[in-house]
C-alpha cells in the first residue's frame, strides 16, 4: 500500500507588513499553501513579488504580521523566539545565492565548523560532514578551499553545510542566481537527488523558467499573492 505524503508546511492567510502608518508596505497579502513532505517545490516570481519574504517566514527567520504557519505539525507562529530558533537549527537547512563560505577553510572544514557550532558531538561531526559532501558529489574535493572550487562546487559545499545535520526541510533563496544556466541546472539536480535519496523537502525561490520543468510543484507569486500554481 502506498504511503500518503503528509504536509510538512502549511500556511494560512500569511501576511507580512513592513513599517507603520502611512509608511507601511504590505509585502505578503494572504498566502495559503501546503507542501507535502519529500517534495521539490519552487516559489517563482519577479523581484518584489514576495518570494524572499515568504522563504524567510517558512524558515522561521521572520514572523508573519497575520496568519498561521505550521511546520511538521507544530505551530511556528505560536512559538517563542527561542523555540523557533531551536526548530530552525535542528530541523531546517538554509541555502542562499551568496555561498558565504569561510575562505580560509576547506570544504570539509566549512561543513564541520557549522556542526561544531550547532553542538554536534565531536565523534559524529566528521562522519556527518563527509557524508553530506559525498551526497552533493564533493567527497573528492573536500580538502580544497573555496578559491580552489568552481562556483557550482562552492554552492554544493553550501548545500552540504545545510544538510549535514539531516534537516527535514531545506530552504534555498535564489540558489542558482550567481551561476550560469548549465551549472544552475546541476545544482537543481543535486536538490532533486536529495529529495529522492534522503526524503528531504526542498523549497526554493527562483525566476529561472528552466527549473520549472524539474520541480514537483510551482507557486507563482505576484504582488504578494499566489497568482497561480501547478
Amino acid at each position: 500500500m502506498t504511503e500518503i505524503a503528509q504536509p510538512i508546511v502549511r500556511a494560512a492567510g500569511l501576511k507580512r507588513t513592513f513599517g507603520r502608518g502611512t509608511a507601511a508596505v504590505q509585502v505578503l497579502k494572504g498566502i495559503d499553501l501546503s507542501v507535502d513532505a519529500g517534495r521539490l517545490v519552487a516559489l517563482r516570481g519577479r523581484s518584489g513579488s514576495g518570494k524572499t519574504t515568504l522563504i524567510n517566514l517558512l524558515g522561521a527567520l521572520d514572523r508573519p504580521t497575520e496568519g498561521k504557519l505550521e511546520f511538521a505539525g507544530s505551530d511556528l507562529t505560536a512559538m517563542t523566539d527561542r523555540e523557533r530558533d531551536e526548530v530552525r537549527r535542528r530541523q531546517m537547512g538554509l541555502v542562499f545565492q551568496s555561498f558565504a563560505l569561510f575562505p580560509l577553510m576547506s570544504a570539509y572544514e566549512n561543513v564541520e565548523f557549522v556542526l561544531r557550532v550547532a553542538g554536534f558531538p565531536a565523534k559524529s561531526r566528521r562522519e556527518a560532514a563527509v557524508n553530506a559532501l559525498e551526497q552533493v558529489g564533493l567527497k573528492a574535493r573536500m580538502d580544497h578551499r573555496p578559491y580552489e572550487l568552481s562556483g557550482g562546487e562552492q554552492q554544493r559545499t553550501a548545500i552540504a553545510r545545510a544538510i549535514a545535520h539531516r534537516p527535514k526541510l531545506l530552504l534555498a533563496d535564489e540558489p542558482t542566481a550567481e551561476l550560469d544556466s548549465k551549472t544552475g541546472l546541476q545544482i537543481i539536480k543535486v536538490f532533486r537527488d536529495l529529495v529522492a535519496d534522503s526524503g528531504i523537502t526542498v523549497i526554493l525561490t527562483t525566476h529561472d523558467p528552466a527549473i520549472m520543468e524539474i520541480v514537483d510543484h510551482v507557486y507563482e507569486l505576484e504582488d504578494g499573492q499566489i497568482a497561480a500554481q501547478r
